[in-house]
């Protein structure tokens, strides 16, 4: 009994603890239990919570973008005409945005053009250029970016520290490219537009108008098909990151391949659109979007409306280059932009070919040289010394004999040599013969004083070359006299039937101390001279056309 009894008292003893036990057991589990419950139930809570204070934040944007109303501005223009289909307040002043992206990237094509930088130069990251504000591609000060990717930066990502790269390793500072912007806006004819920085963040005095946009839209891929053809790229990688072009344009409107979106608080959502459909050619240009979507939509129904209206027949004059005024004041303010003049005072008035008087190829404006003195030769080419010449000079070189059975060749380039100096009539230029110098030497001849001599003297090719037609094409300007006759004798080898009758020759000409020689072709009427340079854009030259 006493047995049992011990047994009976352990077994109650095992059942209390047991029970115990299953009670402990069932209070953690369920308290873990309540935990997780309140644990997932509190972040469902943030997560509505903060999905209603993103809906609440996109309520207040769209009503804030209703009384979002930026100053408006647009335009059409017909490509192959030049005629404008469409236009509202196209002269009326209106900040750029990263539309003026475009200008840096026009001045870097230049440098490509020329020659001066490769596409894998290595451009140098300043402080200052990594310091400006997004969007960029978070450049770090000290490194360097390939111009190729500098270039894909700025179209695809707008990206302000590549814009600001390009601009200090071209002109030293972002400030001095802003000059060179502006002079080269106004050489274009965008009378309207001033730049000062390279990226287009907001300033009061960076303006432009649709007009102006609309004509370097059109100036940039005419004197640069093969570089323009970044503006379409979609995409790009860098550093293993795939950055989206912002034109949403490309891709979804046929034709469309370019080129460049823009956006500040100041100016709103602007776009210049640029369009090839079936032989039609327009450049369309928005400013002032409340949206990025807004301005879309307007581009499409503007290009809708007057794509038919465009011609199939290209007529237009190549855009050409022009000096503006080194005295010319710049607007600035928005409040008081004023059209700028154009046209040196001492140009005649302009017509609808403006004369080009800037070398194609250069960086840098050059300041309009009258020529005075003219050397011209069938083979080999020899130019007056680069020592001080007497203001009043003409060299001629004789003509090397070719043997009847010889093979054709490209004719050898004769010479041009211009002075910023004033030069009398041609009755009071004397040639002299340099066959049996070793040297060319010039000699002058004091001047008869007629009426003529107060006007400046221009340069013109041969007698012969005038009779066939009063145009030129200039398709660049080379520090050396060897790589401008090997760019003309190039040229004329790839477009043989357009050029094959043409005259060659190149014009030297001063900028300050450095000689630069203009490669030109002469022998045009203003028909073929076009047609002609057309055909050199085909095959990669850039070139100008000119009259004579």
């Amino acid at each position: 009994m006493a047995l049992l009894r011990i047994g009976a008292q352990n077994g109650l003893r095992c059942c209390v603890l047991g029970l115990a036990a299953t009670v402990a057991v069932l209070t953690i589990t369920s308290g873990a239990a309540d935990a997780r419950y309140h644990r997932r139930y509190r972040v469902h809570y943030v997560h509505v919570e903060h999905h209603a204070e993103r809906h609440a934040a996109r309520v207040h944007h769209r009503a804030h973008s209703e009384d979002y109303a930026p100053p408006t501005a647009s335009i059409v223009v017909d490509g192959n005409t030049g005629q404008v289909l469409q236009a509202t307040n196209p002269d009326a002043a209106r900040h750029p945005a990263s539309l003026t992206k475009i200008m840096t990237l026009y001045l870097l094509f230049e440098r490509l053009e020329a020659g001066k930088l490769r596409l894998d130069s290595p451009l140098k990251v300043s402080e200052h250029a990594a310091d400006q504000a997004p969007t960029k591609l978070d450049l770090k000060p000290g490194q360097t970016i390939a111009v190729e990717d500098a270039i894909k930066g700025v179209v695809t990502r707008s990206a302000n520290d590549a814009a600001v790269v390009i601009a200090e390793n071209l002109a030293g500072s972002e400030d001095d490219f802003a000059k060179t912007m502006t002079q080269k806006a106004h050489a274009l004819g965008m009378s309207r537009t001033t730049y000062v920085n390279a990226s287009g963040l907001p300033d009061d005095d960076q303006i432009t108008t649709a007009r102006d946009q609309a004509l370097l839209g059109r100036a940039i891929q005419d004197r640069f098909p093969r570089y323009y053809k970044y503006f379409s790229i979609p995409s790009f990688v860098y550093h293993g990151v795939t950055i989206r072009n912002h034109d949403h344009l490309l891709g979804s409107v046929q034709g469309v391949d370019g080129i460049k979106t823009g956006f500040t608080r100041a100016s709103g959502f602007n776009l210049v659109t640029s369009l090839h459909r079936d032989g039609r050619y327009v450049v369309g240009v928005v400013l002032g979007g409340r949206s990025a979507p807004q301005r879309d939509a307007h581009m499409r129904e503007l290009i809708s409306e007057h794509i038919k209206e465009a011609s199939l027949k290209h007529t237009a004059p190549v855009i050409a280059e022009q000096p503006a005024p080194r005295d010319d004041p710049q607007p600035t303010a928005l409040a008081k932009a004023t059209p700028a003049p154009t046209a040196s005072r001492a140009d005649p008035a302009p017509t609808a070919t403006a004369t080009a008087r800037m070398a194609v190829g250069s960086t840098d404006p050059i300041q309009p040289l009258l020529v005075k003195t003219i050397s011209y030769r069938i083979a080999p080419v020899k130019t007056a010394s680069l020592t001080p010449m007497p203001p009043l000079v003409a060299v001629a070189a004789p003509a090397a004999p070719q043997a009847a059975a010889s093979p054709p060749q490209v004719e050898a380039p004769r010479t041009v040599v211009a002075s910023a100096e004033p030069t009398p009539p041609a009755s009071s230029i004397a040639l002299k013969s340099t066959a049996s110098a070793p040297e060319a030497k010039a000699e002058a001849v004091p001047p008869v004083k007629t009426e003529a001599a107060a006007e400046p003297a221009k340069a013109e090719p041969p007698a012969r070359v005038r009779a066939r037609g009063g145009w030129l094409i200039q398709i660049g300007a080379y520090e050396g006299e060897d790589e401008a006759r090997q760019h003309l004798s190039d040229a004329q080898a790839k477009v043989r039937d357009k050029l094959a009758a043409a005259d060659p020759f190149t014009e030297r000409v001063l900028k300050g101390d450095k000689p630069l020689y203009r490669a030109r072709f002469a022998g045009f009427d203003k028909t073929t001279a076009e047609a002609a340079c057309r055909q050199l854009k085909r095959n990669d030259f850039a070139c100008i056309t000119v009259k004579n």
